[in-house]
């Protein structure tokens, strides 16, 4: 499947505004852990697995698609922006790190507070970090390609899934999470 680069710059934006309301829900439950309550290690998977599964293996190889398509096209305006493809190996990794703390906890073994706080916090940091970049400068400048290239198709076809929380087909496993989501939105 093929699709404008500019409905993928629009689509990415989005996930982004997505990926907030996680990291969002993802900064209560450290407050729980913080304050030495018992968080909803549910959420923290369903949000985990969200983040794993969707935004690691769909949203950033999209974004990678997109600064390919820079560097072969406009090749002067890709210049700076070799930190893409790195730093989502890395939030993979992090990602990943945090998961497996919460599917330890969930199969009782012992993961520390303090452990979970600052993996969750290196997470939540740097996404958050890596967000605002893309958003100031890479979709800037993908905006600028945009306006030059209106008719260029980006070939989507190995990342065509569809968001399973905020897509049209809500998966019924995060039902827990979507509810989560309701009433942030209400609150």
């Amino acid at each position: 499947m093929t699709i404008l680069l500019a409905d993928l710059l629009s689509d990415l934006r989005e996930d982004h505004r997505n990926m907030a309301v996680m990291l969002d829900l993802l900064g209560g439950q450290v407050e729980h852990i913080r304050n030495g309550e018992r968080p909803d290690y549910e959420l923290i998977h369903d949000i985990m697995r969200y983040m794993t599964v969707y935004s690691d293996a769909v949203h950033h190889p999209k974004e990678d698609l997109l600064y390919g398509a820079m560097r072969s096209e406009k090749p002067e305006m890709a210049k700076g922006l070799e930190r893409v493809e790195p730093e989502h190996r890395e939030l993979a990794k992090l990602g990943e790190a945090l998961r497996n703390d919460v599917e330890a906890v969930a199969s009782g073994a012992a993961v520390t507070r303090d452990r979970l706080v600052e993996d969750t916090n290196n997470y939540v940091s740097m996404l958050r970090k890596h967000m605002a970049w893309e958003e100031e400068d890479l979709f800037r400048r993908a905006r600028e390609l945009v306006a030059s290239e209106k008719e260029k198709f980006i070939d989507v076809s190995n990342f065509d899934t569809l968001d399973p929380v905020f897509g049209p087909e809500r998966q019924h496993s995060f039902a827990n999470l979507l509810q989560n989501i309701k009433d942030l939105s209400t609150s």
